[in-house]
């Protein structure tokens, strides 16, 4: 069961680091179209697609939470 904890903690810990790191990359990197701006008469909002790059992301965090939680079950 300490196994499982350690597990969990340290994957919901990196997936919030992934999470606000991928935020301020996208924020960062933005810039707006201009010409659509001018162009346009109805301002609408539009969401982003879901990409198979989340997955990815998950995965990989899935993958370190579990040699993390291995490494950490072993020092003791």
């Amino acid at each position: 069961m300490k196994k499982y904890i350690v597990f969990m903690l340290s994957f919901a810990l990196l997936l919030l680091v992934f999470q606000l790191l991928s935020g301020w990359l996208l924020t960062v990197s933005y810039t707006p179209d201009l010409f659509l701006q001018k162009t346009t008469s109805d301002p609408t909002t539009v969401l982003g697609q879901s990409s198979t790059i989340y997955l990815v992301g998950i995965l990989f965090i899935a993958s370190l939470a579990y040699f993390t939680s291995q490494k950490l079950s072993k020092t003791e």
